[in-house]
């Protein structure tokens, strides 16, 4: 009994600690949504410019988090995630930075239109609100997260993995201090100081009404559980199931570069290919040498018979492989009927995440741009870019692969809401 009652304490000690981390984050939304660019913009390079001041301390911090990863015998991937060098904390305050130096989305006039009665109506960007953010091993999303949100006047209520606690701490530490010498309420930016799961369920309630908008980032059994619990809008991935096809149209050359890239520059990122798809009309020519790169590079190779048959190391491929996330150096490989067999399989296989295809032959490429349903369809480049840094968005809070407001990857004008403003001079409706 007294082990019970101390559990129903810590939980509602927890809640009340939530409710209270929501209020807070709603008074500082409504300062922050009037702050001028200007006074944003310095919170972010302030912020920047903390974070390589404390890089030592923060690998230090990082450190911690690695070893008791290892100790969880996480798979390499997930420690590759989560993993923080001189080279990606540079990465990470350079993204600040380039937030920064982005035009301010909010009170954009997004369209302007004049009705017979004289009024004159505008439809003006505002921010979302209070934006909350759970995600999983990656300390930079604690960055991006919270710069995405500054930049777009939202609040933000942060949740760590607690793989990532350390290293988010004091990353977030860092963007308090960048807020404060701006002149920002520190509340704007809120990391969630413990790493019980009912924090998460507080966030999914709403916190009172003060969570506008829910974004997951992480595995599939965190997403399902936001999209079955939240009680608010989610911006959200399931997940990156992402194919490449190489028609027969293809240049061989261009194929195996995009194919290398797309699949091994880093494979535990959802941009990452995860089943490739070769057109049968050029098979004798097209797959033996593609799957040999593969497997030379170390990537394990899954395959449909047609494939097994060009190098013994090939391994066969189960149906569930091809609706598989691997997030490692594994790739499923298999012949289609050209551009429409490589479509069809993509709508029943697929994530509508991010696609690509390989060929010289543009109607082919239009035709697979059109038809596949995907939040990124990519032409004659690695699928690796789907990315909002490389997009140009500074960073992205996340890719979102559903179809309503926010699509792709989830950048500043992604994070903004409107409101019409209506003017007149003395109309009054008949």
């Amino acid at each position: 009994m007294e082990s019970l009652a101390r559990v129903h304490g810590e939980a509602a000690d927890i809640s009340k600690m939530m409710l209270d981390l929501g209020r807070r984050a709603r008074k500082s939304a409504r300062t922050l949504a009037l702050a001028p660019p200007e006074q944003k913009n310095r919170a972010l390079t302030a912020a920047a410019d903390f974070l390589c001041a404390r890089k030592n301390e923060l690998i230090q911090a990082n450190a911690q988090d690695m070893a008791a990863a290892r100790g969880k015998n996480l798979a390499p991937s997930m420690l590759d995630r989560l993993l923080l060098d001189d080279k990606r904390i540079e990465s990470m305050a350079q993204s600040l930075v380039d937030i920064a130096a982005l035009a301010d989305p909010v009170g954009r006039v997004l369209e302007t239109f004049e009705r017979p009665n004289g009024l004159r109506i505008d439809r003006v960007a505002t921010p979302l609100g209070v934006i909350g953010v759970i995600f999983e091993s990656r300390p930079n999303v604690t960055a991006d997260a919270g710069a995405l949100c500054l930049k777009a006047g939202n609040a933000a209520i942060l949740r760590a993995g607690s793989e990532s606690f350390h290293s988010s701490r004091l990353i977030h530490a860092c963007l308090v201090d960048g807020l404060k010498a701006a002149g920002l309420p520190e509340d704007c930016i809120v990391l969630v100081p413990t790493r019980d799961r009912a924090a998460v369920g507080a966030m999914l309630a709403g916190l009172n009404g003060n969570i506008d908008v829910i974004v997951p980032r992480g595995g599939k059994s965190l997403v399902e559980r936001v999209q079955t619990e939240a009680r608010v809008p989610v911006f959200a991935h399931l997940e990156g199931i992402v194919h490449l096809y190489v028609d027969a149209e293809a240049d061989p050359a261009k194929a195996e570069r995009i194919l290398l890239n797309s699949k091994l520059r880093r494979t535990g990122i959802c941009g990452a290919t995860e089943t490739l798809l070769v057109d049968r009309a050029a098979a004798d020519r097209l797959l033996a040498p593609l799957v040999k790169l593969l497997l030379d590079a170390g990537c394990e190779v899954r395959g449909d018979k047609a494939t097994q048959a060009v190098d013994a190391r090939v391994k066969p491929a189960s149906e569930q492989d091809w609706s598989t996330e691997y997030l490692d150096a594994i790739i499923s490989v298999k012949l289609v009927d050209g551009v429409q067999g490589a479509i069809d399989h993509i709508e029943t296989h697929g994530s509508h995440h991010t696609d690509g295809i390989v060929t010289e032959n543009r109607a082919i490429a239009e035709k697979f741009q059109r038809e596949v349903d995907s939040a990124i369809v990519i032409h004659n480049a690695s699928t690796q870019f789907a990315d909002g840094g490389e997009f140009g968005f500074g960073a992205e809070i996340g890719i979102a692969t559903g179809r309503m407001h926010a699509r792709g990857p989830v950048g500043v004008a992604q994070l903004t809401s409107f409101k019409y403003v209506v003017r007149g001079d003395g109309q009054t409706r008949a």
